[in-house]
C-alpha cells in the first residue's frame, strides 16, 4: 500500500478542503445551472464534424445512442452480456472499439460529449459492426446517477482533462461526488481504472480514493502504477503525450471493496 501521508501533505498545500465527513465542501462540488452535480464543464464541441460524418451520425447515432428516462439497467441494454463496462471520455474511442472487439460477451457504454469524439466513435462501430456498444452523449454524471447499485462490472477513466489551473480544479471529474457513484454501481470486485500522464492529477485522485472506504488500491512495489494494464494499446493522447515530452503515465487500477 501507498503511505497517503505525503498525499495528504499535498493535498493541503493545494488549499483543497473537507468536511470531518471526507466530502468536499459545498462550494466546491461541480454543479449544474440548477445545481445539481455534474461532471463536465464548458468545453463540449470539440472539432467540427465534416459534412460526410454528420450524415454518418445524423444516420447511425440514433441507433446506439443511450436516451435517459428515468432508472436505465444496463441489463436491459445488453440482455445477454457476461459483463457490462463503461468508459467515461472515450475521445477517440480507440480503446473502447479495441476492448469491444476484443470482449464481444461484454456490454460497453461509452461516455463522450466532444461531436469529434462521438462522430469517430459511430464510424468505428459501423466499420467493426459492433453490436455490444452504446454511446451517451451527456454528462457521464447523469449516466451512473441513472444506474442500479452494483450493475457495473468496470469504469475506465482514460486521460481526462487535468483542468491544470488550480481555480479549475473542482471541475476535474474525480471528485467526491462521483467516487461516491463510482462506487455504489461497481459490483464489490469490480475495478475503476484510472490513467493519467499528468502527475498533479494522479496525485489528486489517490487523495480522494483514500477518503473514499469502499475502494481499495493496492500497489505490488512502489512505482508498479507506471507499468501499462495487461494488453494495452496506447491512446491517441497518450501518443500526443510521449510526443511533448511527457513519458510517464500513471494506471491505477481501485478495487471495489465488499463493505
Amino acid at each position: 500500500m501507498i503511505d497517503p501521508r505525503p498525499l495528504f501533505r499535498e493535498w493541503r498545500r493545494r488549499g483543497l478542503t473537507y468536511s470531518a465527513a471526507g466530502t468536499m465542501t459545498d462550494h466546491e462540488l461541480p454543479k449544474t445551472r440548477s445545481g445539481e452535480p455534474r461532471a463536465f464543464f464548458g468545453r463540449r464541441s470539440g472539432k467540427k464534424l465534416h459534412d460526410g460524418q454528420k450524415a454518418q451520425v445524423a444516420a447511425l447515432l440514433p441507433q446506439v445512442e443511450l436516451q435517459l428516462n428515468g432508472a436505465c439497467d444496463p441489463q436491459t441494454l445488453f440482455p445477454h452480456a457476461n459483463k457490462i463496462v463503461i468508459e467515461i471520455g472515450y475521445g477517440g474511442g480507440e480503446h473502447l472499439a479495441r476492448k469491444a472487439v476484443e470482449e464481444p460477451d461484454t456490454g460497453f457504454i461509452g461516455c463522450e460529449v466532444f461531436t469529434g469524439g462521438i462522430g469517430k466513435m459511430v464510424q468505428a462501430i459501423e466499420a467493426g459492426g459492433l453490436e455490444n456498444v452504446r454511446l451517451f452523449t451527456d454528462d457521464a454524471l447523469k449516466l451512473l446517477v441513472a444506474l442500479p447499485d452494483a450493475s457495473v462490472d468496470a469504469v475506465y477513466l482514460l486521460y481526462p482533462d487535468p483542468w491544470p489551473k488550480s481555480r479549475h480544479h473542482k471541475r476535474r471529474f474525480v471528485s467526491p461526488t462521483t467516487l461516491d457513484q463510482l462506487a455504489r454501481v461497481i459490483r464489490p470486485g469490480g475495478t475503476f481504472f484510472f490513467a493519467s500522464d499528468i502527475e498533479d492529477y494522479a496525485d489528486w485522485t489517490l487523495a480522494h480514493i483514500v477518503r473514499e472506504p469502499r475502494f481499495g488500491f493496492e500497489a505490488n512495489e512502489p512505482g508498479s502504477w507506471h507499468i501499462p494494464y495487461p494488453g494495452w494499446q496506447p491512446t491517441r493522447y497518450e501518443q500526443k503525450a510521449r510526443r511533448e515530452g511527457r513519458m510517464v503515465s500513471f494506471y491505477f487500477s481501485f478495487v471495489r471493496k465488499a463493505v
